[in-house]
């Protein structure tokens, strides 16, 4: 079966495509190394969630999904989404070959010297998504180690069982 979202993704990619070649083309906003992209569309709330890559912005994207109704947003309407990692506003769109969608713009326009290239876009996008559904509070922030403590190498002196077996980062205790 060929599902709905799917073609609400082929679609959205398909306007996207015919809007980069049209409105798009030429204007010095577009990166000249990126394409039009979806990247890790997945169900979320009953709607279909992921981002769009273009050449000229990284949004987060939402589409209809099959069983729920979709709110089309009018011009001048914004719509918050509230994420494990925070409220996002999100704007309307609607295109002939995917019908609405609502965005968030998360990047636009997208500098060259930081995203070189599609695979870079890529990575960017799949970044925001991994961290769109952590809540900062329960993240887990790694700290250095601190300049006081001194380095201890698997070579510098006598090793317990122990101490090998983690890599040198007990100190010996046989």
């Amino acid at each position: 079966m060929y599902s709905k979202h799917k073609l609400g993704i082929a679609g959205l990619e398909a306007a996207f495509r015919r809007i980069a070649a049209t409105r798009m083309a030429g204007l010095p906003i577009s990166h000249p190394r990126l394409t039009v992209e979806s990247v890790g569309f997945r169900l979320w709330e009953g709607k279909w969630l992921g981002v769009l890559v273009t050449p000229w912005a990284v949004n987060l994207v939402l589409l209809p999904g099959d069983d729920t109704e979709f709110e089309k947003l009018a011009v001048d309407r914004r719509q918050t989404w509230r994420f494990p990692s925070g409220d996002f506003d999100f704007m309307g769109g609607d295109e002939e070959e995917c019908g609405a969608y609502q965005f968030c713009s998360l990047l636009s326009p997208i500098p060259e010297a930081e995203t070189t290239d599609q695979e870079a876009a890529r990575a960017l996008a799949e970044e925001v998504l991994a961290k769109l559904f952590v809540d900062p509070d329960e993240e887990v922030v790694m700290m250095p180690a601190r300049e006081d403590t001194p380095r201890r190498s698997l070579l510098s002196g006598r090793l317990s069982r122990r101490g090998f077996l983690s890599g040198g980062l007990l100190a010996a205790r046989d």
